[in-house]
């Protein structure tokens, strides 16, 4: 396991925090294995998040989970048990997330988890209050792109996603979209994030001749689907959920993705939208400050770690109006402070929680994009 490694910035950043922080933060990114395009983003991010909230310092404890779901466990059991935080940030994968639940809900601390799967947050029950969804909820993404689909002459669809909760979730709320808007799923695929062929399950959608396919993945996994399919002569439209909103499917995915439509952040076009969009400042601000640590921009999964930060640095000072910082009484006030949250402008949206709603987010997180010569454009 890596503890407080990975980048200078990242050293340098807990370097700086003092021993004796009143408040620990844990942080699990998957920096290494397969989720890797996602958990890089999210550990550098972690340099950028506020060292001092109102009269607290605050001390970060990175660990890598290796994209593994079951590191991810023994990560968060030595920061609860050892490291006493009063909070984690992570992990990247929506298994990973979906794995530590139980351990969240035993020691009643909350974590701001920055993943595609509603199950980290629905249905709500005694286990899931205590996390929190710094990405936008699936029906959002799933009700942007039935609409461009709808308006664009599609009306069958194919799907292919990851044989996990986060493929699941995205299968699940693209019937649920799609179904009211007359759209028929004429065939469903699944796959394994390390699979390196889908070539049998993009013959099966062929050959049932969809207007348009879906694929429900993220991070490194939604590239071989798309390529695949225009290697077999596809001609439908191809679409994309939010997790291919990474300059790596740009790179990796080349002239085969040109075309692509996804529904994704404002953020991911942020040279295009105006000051009518709430999150535009913040975003810029995020991207300007980790393009000048790393010499280059971030996409919209490091802006999940950012957001986390600004909802901590919203709700920490209240909690600490009610309990000190290390006590379970601090955990339950924070988790109740960050249930209040309203009308916090992040990165990638503007956050209004409920006792419900554990994302927060409306329909200003959302807007379509299209690939156009290499780079995301906004389809107006």
């Amino acid at each position: 396991m890596l503890r407080l490694i990975a980048t200078a910035a990242l050293l340098a950043a807990t370097a700086s925090a003092p021993a004796n922080a009143q408040v620990k933060i844990g942080v699990i990114a998957s920096s290494t294995g397969p989720i890797s395009v996602v958990g890089i983003q999210q550990k550098n991010t972690a340099a950028l998040l506020p060292k001092q909230i109102g009269d607290l310092a605050v001390e970060y404890i990175y660990m890598d989970d290796n994209s593994d779901p079951t590191q991810s466990t023994k990560n968060v059991q030595k920061m609860l048990i050892e490291d006493k935080v009063d909070a984690i940030i992570g992990p990247s994968g929506s298994p990973n997330a979906v794995a530590v639940l139980p351990f969240i809900a035993d020691s009643k601390t909350p974590m701001l988890a920055p993943v595609g799967t509603t199950a980290v947050v629905l249905p709500m029950d005694d286990k899931k209050r205590w996390v929190f969804k710094t990405t936008q909820n699936d029906n959002l993404v799933m009700e942007a792109i039935v609409a461009h689909m709808k308006k664009n002459g599609v009306s069958t669809v194919a799907f292919i996603g990851t044989s996990d909760p986060l493929g699941d979730n995205f299968a699940a709320s693209f019937k649920a979209a799609a179904a009211p808007a007359g759209l028929k799923i004429v065939q469903e695929e699944r796959f394994a994030r390390t699979d390196t062929s889908v070539t049998g399950q993009i013959l099966k959608i062929g050959a049932a001749s969809p207007d348009a396919v879906l694929i429900g993945t993220a991070g490194a996994s939604t590239v071989l689907p798309e390529v695949t399919l225009v290697d077999q002569g596809f001609k439908g439209k191809i679409y994309q959920t939010h997790g291919a909103a990474t300059p790596e499917f740009l790179k990796v995915g080349g002239k085969k993705v040109e075309g692509t439509f996804l529904a994704a952040s404002p953020m991911l076009v942020i040279s295009e939208i105006g000051d009518d969009v709430p999150s535009q400042k913040v975003a810029r601000a995020y991207i300007d400050a980790y393009k000048k640590l790393y010499n280059v921009e971030p996409g919209t999964f490091g802006a999940n770690i950012y957001d986390a930060g600004l909802l901590l640095e919203r709700t920490i000072p209240l909690a600490a109006k009610q309990a000190k910082p290390g006590t379970p009484e601090f955990r339950a006030a924070l988790r109740d402070s960050l249930e209040g949250v309203k009308e916090l402008v992040g990165a990638q949206g503007v956050y209004n929680m409920t006792p419900q709603d554990h994302s927060g987010f409306d329909g200003r997180s959302i807007v379509m994009i299209a690939v156009k010569n290499g780079n995301w454009s906004l389809v107006k």
